[in-house]
């Protein structure tokens, strides 16, 4: 792909947008992030607040530590930590330089303070609703679509930001690129040619954060030590490291660990999962440098490609997009082109869609290690001349077909589970 294309920039870019540091699962901080700004507007903390939130937000935060708040769960620790500690400016951080009175006055704050949790009213898959009292003063924010977007901001009555049009479920999101150019014919063409310099900064930070957490959870004890159980049982063919490493680092993120990971699709476990196996194999292998990068951008950039259909959020596991994209990639570092990527996914697509998304939590962990296992087992079934077809259950001939069956199937198809799931967790 050539420089002068124009899906080369738009590729770029689109790697841009979605490859950010976050510290903690993005749900709860885009809540903390939310209050922190509201806050900011506000003037002061807040006497009270009124969080309302759509399901999935309620799911994915219900059960995950908020990270600086000295083991904290929930929407209430996300807000308030954000009202009392958080730096707007650092946006999807906005909770990493919590100091250790902060977090006594984050404890305080939710043991004086009322804080009100409401599920969000309309249809949108993707949406947070603050409003912050102090006295007199009222401010109201509204973030919707992916984690940063906030398209409202209200104080005292008066509107002092409105933009962009909320979607309803799926769909693209305004204030991002375009992701209709991605295909997986597109993608591999762009990384094989891409020139590394214009991915080198953004696609390392990714391979140092994520690895670094992954050794963090292979070292220490972190949530159901996902990783460490696999590294005991399994041994440590690279088969199984790429798997117990990405399920290491989820172990870590889930419980509360206070390091940042780089995101992709909203997501820090999918960010872990793109990335983390592949330097695993990288490593293995031997590949240059540059094959390693090339190969990680493959796997994010097929990441985002499959989870456009489907959406940020859905009772559809978004480590399956991941973990098949990583098993592509790892066919890309054994020498696979466009036909080995595609094939790979297709196989590990037919064998674990449908995994579901029943919040943030630790079995996550386990969740991406299976899903790796998919990818990889993908790869090694093209190797063996083995393939599932096309008419085969929800395979499609032609990868972007099957693509898309994935995206009606979470986006559509799984609405009532994604209900369903959401009151199970909800007790209603």
């Amino acid at each position: 792909m050539e420089k002068t294309d124009p899906r080369y920039h738009h590729f770029v870019q689109i790697l841009r947008e979605e490859l950010v540091p976050a510290m903690g699962c993005t749900e709860p901080i885009a809540i903390a992030y939310g209050a922190a700004k509201a806050r900011e507007v506000l003037g002061r903390v807040p006497e009270r607040m009124l969080v309302e939130a759509s399901g999935n937000i309620i799911k994915n935060v219900k059960s995950v530590v908020v990270p600086n708040t000295g083991g904290l769960k929930g929407i209430e620790a996300a807000a308030a930590a954000g009202a009392v500690a958080g730096d707007a400016g650092k946006i999807l951080e906005v909770i990493s330089c919590v100091t250790e009175e902060q977090k006594d006055a984050i404890r305080d704050y939710l043991a004086g303070h009322e804080i009100t949790v409401k599920p969000a009213g309309g249809d949108v898959v993707f949406d947070i609703v603050l409003t912050l009292w102090a006295g007199e003063d009222r401010v109201r924010l509204r973030i919707a679509d992916y984690h940063t977007n906030i398209v409202l901001i209200e104080k005292n009555g008066e509107t002092l930001l409105k933009c962009g049009a909320v979607v309803s479920s799926g769909g693209a999101a305004s204030g991002l690129t375009d992701r209709s150019c991605l295909n997986v014919d597109a993608i591999v063409d762009f990384v094989d040619t891409v020139d590394v310099e214009d991915i080198r900064e953004m696609v390392q930070r990714q391979i140092d954060y994520n690895c670094a957490i992954a050794r963090e959870g292979m070292e220490n004890a972190w949530g159901a030590s996902i990783g460490r159980v696999l590294k005991e049982h399994y041994g440590e063919d690279v088969k199984v490291r790429a798997r117990y490493m990405a399920a290491a680092g989820s172990d870590a993120r889930m419980s509360g660990c206070e390091m940042p990971v780089i995101i992709v699709s909203g997501s820090g476990n999918q960010g872990i999962t793109a990335s983390v196996p592949v330097a695993v194999y990288a490593e293995e292998l031997n590949v240059s440098y540059e094959k390693l990068l090339r190969a990680v951008a493959l796997s994010d950039l097929l990441t985002i490609h499959m989870k456009t259909g489907i959406g940020r959020l859905s009772a559809y596991c978004g480590a399956v997009s991941a973990g098949c994209a990583a098993g592509g990639a790892i066919a890309y570092l054994h020498g696979g082109g466009r036909r080995e990527v595609a094939h790979t996914l297709v196989n590990a697509l037919a064998t674990i869609s449908g995994m579901i998304c029943d919040g943030a939590k630790p079995s996550c962990a386990a969740k991406i290690a299976a899903a790796v296992d998919a990818g990889v087992l993908g790869y090694h079934m093209f190797r063996s001349g083995q393939q599932f077809r096309g008419g085969e259950g929800i395979v499609t001939k032609g990868v972007e077909e099957t693509i898309k069956n994935i995206g009606r199937l979470g986006r559509l198809g799984m609405r009532e589970t994604d209900r369903e799931i959401i009151r199970i967790m909800t007790g209603t």
